[in-house]
């Protein structure tokens, strides 16, 4: 019978999800399905399942939704995060504006 590992075990695929979002630098975001194409792994529901259960150590505010969103429930601190990194908002002031935000991966 082959031993499950505990459910709070970080996986090879998580570890390298968390270390990816610790590398973004202030002011600067990434969508999750970016995430996953820079891992060459997964997609975005993948990546939004380990920013949900492990996320809460590294700088979770700076991945979001493709059109900008801040992560669902978070908005309020995200939006606080935002302003205080300077990072570029849309009009509206709820959305990040990705063109200018996205991170290039370069450091």
């Amino acid at each position: 019978m082959a031993s499950e590992k505990p459910p709070d075990t970080l996986d090879d695929y998580a570890d390298a999800v968390l270390d990816v979002v610790e590398r973004i630098p202030p002011g600067r975001v990434l969508a999750y399905g970016d995430v996953a194409e820079m891992l060459g792994a997964g997609g975005p529901r993948q990546v939004g399942r380990v920013m949900a259960r492990y996320g809460g150590g590294v700088p979770w505010w700076r991945v979001l939704r493709a059109d900008g969103s801040p992560p669902p429930g978070h908005e309020v601190r995200a939006l606080e995060e935002y302003r205080v990194e300077g990072t570029p908002l849309r009009p509206d002031g709820r959305r990040v504006d990705m063109r200018r935000a996205r991170w290039d991966g370069r450091p």
